[in-house]
């Protein structure tokens, strides 16, 4: 008991000393040459967004970061969300909260739907347009169904926190429905079809079969856990296609032998269901009764990508010159997985946050009356990597250097506690992998009504306003 109370005061201290640091670190913006501050807007809140209000504090700059949700969200573990691991709360922080005292810096809460490029006004759903002088695009990506038949409307993604809440409690469901009626094991209750062998389903594979075996398996006794499938649908010859060779063997190596069912050169050709809610997948002609088709396939660009009237690439994204700027519109700039530059660069956060930070010192160049130079943004490339489930992963580092195993694992965990935002959520999330760990469980295996919490939500937003 003292160990676990000075464990706790120690915890304690060090979030207090962050959250001062953090206060501390903040400075009141000089004041600009032109006696005005260079008005910034940036469009997402993600990775990108946050660098780059991180990078203008302090500056002669007047930025205002827009977003839909009031939250940054670690899209990275939202696997573990979906499979009951982690909790919603703990992967996500206020993006209020991240600005908290940067003197040049606020947050405004609303869907970007387009630009006025002659008033030079960002128009949103919510509120009065917004004015820039300088505007960056960070609006991140989609789920792109690439137009195969069903996966729109009866296919799950998991770019969202309300896509990873809703799998975990649907999943969670299909057993419940199995235990009323066993029958429903016939119908695909127990089959789960994962599309894409990229990362998202790879993690997202393993993590379903190890929450199978290790956990529902203990709550539903009454179940054959033996005839519940995961199965991964690849249309390539491989997972994990941009790695190593030998990483990638290894890779299919351990999703099989965890009891995943991969199926390369297996390509989804529609995905069927019924009121809302999938019956089955047609993979090469092969019809698999399953109701959950998670579809982890590819990405296409933000929709305001469109409505800019700039040049796309494949993917919707957003073409830009080597200085990240978007050729034919004066003063706006696309980073992260929106942009798509003269050299293809992978979708990664790393690759946003030195995006983010590089154009950051440009406008904060210009917002001080210098110039900001020709030097053109090259991307300093850390490696990659992957986890594979319990004490595996695979990671690879610029210069031959691959690892595999439980050591990849390691340092895919402790790279992934750094990214995360807030000293709470880091130490949550590490309580909480521990936790899983030593002890096989999982806490967060909650089942919320999606249509009542989407009712409530809805008429929330619809409700008129309080009189005065």
């Amino acid at each position: 008991m003292p160990r676990t109370r000075t464990a706790l005061l120690a915890t304690g201290a060090l979030g207090l000393g962050a959250a001062a640091l953090r206060r501390w670190r903040h400075r009141p913006p000089p004041v600009p040459p032109g006696g005005r501050p260079l008005r910034v807007v940036c469009v997402g809140a993600g990775f990108a967004g946050l660098r780059l209000a991180h990078d203008l504090d302090g500056q002669p700059v007047e930025l205002t970061l827009v977003d839909r949700n009031n939250y940054h969200l670690f899209q990275p573990l939202l696997y573990q969300v979906a499979t009951a691991a982690l909790e919603a709360e703990e992967i996500a922080h206020s993006v209020r909260g991240v600005l908290q005292g940067q003197a040049n810096a606020r947050f405004r809460m609303a869907r970007a739907t387009g630009v006025d490029w002659q008033r030079r006004e960002l128009q949103t759903a919510q509120g009065e347009p917004i004015p820039f002088d300088r505007l960056v695009v960070a609006a991140g990506a989609e789920t792109a169904s690439f137009g195969v038949p069903g996966v729109d409307e009866f296919a799950f993604g998991l770019k969202h926190l309300e896509d990873a809440v809703a799998l975990r409690s649907h999943t969670i469901r299909r057993f419940e429905r199995a235990t009323l009626d066993p029958a429903e094991i016939d119908r695909g209750a127990l089959t789960f079809v994962l599309v894409g062998g990229g990362p998202t389903g790879v993690e997202m594979s393993v993590a379903l079969v190890e929450l199978f075996e290790m956990v529902l398996e203990r709550d539903f006794p009454e179940l054959d856990l033996s005839r519940a499938r995961v199965i991964l649908a690849e249309a390539g010859d491989s997972v994990l296609s941009v790695y190593d060779r030998d990483l990638r063997q290894y890779a299919l190596d351990q999703i099989r032998q965890r009891g995943v069912e991969v199926r390369l050169g297996a390509a989804v050709e529609r995905v069927e269901g019924a009121d809302g809610q999938a019956t089955a997948a047609l993979i090469d002609g092969e019809r698999v009764p399953t109701q959950t088709v998670l579809w982890a396939a590819g990405v296409q660009a933000a929709g305001l990508a469109a409505t800019l009237g700039v040049e796309q690439t494949r993917g919707g994204r957003i073409t830009v010159g080597p200085d990240l700027a978007v050729p034919g519109r004066d003063g706006l700039y696309a980073v992260g997985d929106i942009a798509a530059g003269p050299e293809p660069l992978p979708q990664l956060a790393p690759v946003a946050q030195q995006q983010a930070r590089y154009v950051a010192r440009r406008l904060a160049a210009e917002a001080r009356g210098e110039s900001p130079g020709a030097e053109p943004f090259r991307y300093l490339d850390k490696g990659t990597m992957a986890t594979i489930g319990r004490g595996a992963a695979v990671a690879e580092v610029p210069g031959g250097i691959k690892l595999t195993g439980f050591v990849a694992w390691q340092a895919w965990a402790w790279l992934h506690l750094t990214l995360l935002v807030g000293f709470r959520n880091r130490a949550n999330v590490y309580v909480n992998w521990v936790y899983n760990y030593f002890t096989y469980d999982r806490s967060a295996r909650l089942v919320l009504d999606r249509e009542r919490v989407a009712g409530l939500l809805q008429r929330a937003v619809d409700a008129p306003p309080a009189d005065a």
